[in-house]
């Protein structure tokens, strides 16, 4: 008998591949999905993506491409205009957030949970520890996620969050926990070779390591 499977979002940084981990660890076979929208870092998440599909063993992966988000553009990650902060985390939305991102691959991921008769949607959203975005809330997603399903010719798809209360300290260590590869995940908005460290993303990053009492295993710029 076919396990069930879970469509998993994993866009190559550490807390999307600890929630596929977690996926996989709930007895799950799992659906890989990846999208592609135009950001600075686009090559070097897609090949984090990759190796953490080959990591969990997932059978089935599937790239997608969103280009009309550099259309939209009025955020740092897909408007080459607009430069990404470096001097620190501040409060409010930054100008990092891609406006309604996790709605619009949500929306996504559920056809294609549909098309590959998968019962979940792991994704590693996380409110607690994080840079403030607004799709990152549990409000949302429940909110999303009874939408999704009203929408659908079932029901029972359920968005799981494993994530979304812990803190990035928590995150380093279940990653280790979970055995997680973190050398093959990507977190940077600015670099593809060497992480730039200033960014909001390298800073919650390099914070959880710092508080988890572990090093990081990627290459920062010195």
């Amino acid at each position: 008998m076919n396990k069930s499977r879970a469509l998993c979002v994993i866009s190559g940084g550490m807390d999307s591949a600890l929630a596929a981990k977690m996926a996989k660890n709930d007895g799950y076979d799992i659906v890989a999905v990846h999208f592609n929208y135009g950001q600075r870092t686009e090559n070097r998440e897609l090949d984090s993506f990759k190796k953490i599909s080959k990591d969990l063993d997932a059978k089935i992966t599937h790239v997608v491409d969103l280009d009309f988000f550099k259309q939209i553009g009025v955020n740092a990650l897909t408007d080459d205009s607009i430069d990404v902060p470096i001097t620190g985390i501040n409060p409010g939305v930054p100008i990092t957030y891609v406006p309604y991102r996790n709605g619009i691959f949500l929306s996504i991921a559920a056809a294609l949970a549909q098309k590959y008769s998968a019962k979940a949607i792991y994704i590693g959203v996380v409110e607690e520890d994080s840079s403030g975005y607004p799709d990152c809330t549990k409000g949302f997603i429940d909110s999303i996620n009874s939408a999704i399903n009203l929408g659908l010719n079932d029901n029972d798809l359920e968005i799981k969050t494993p994530l979304i209360h812990l803190s990035k300290a928590d995150i380093v260590r279940k990653s280790l926990q979970y055995g997680v590869k973190l050398e093959h995940t990507w977190s940077c908005y600015k670099n593809e070779e060497s992480a730039c460290g200033l960014c909001d993303s390298c800073r919650l990053r390099l914070k959880g390591f710092k508080e988890a009492g572990k090093k990081d295993p990627i290459a920062y710029i010195a």
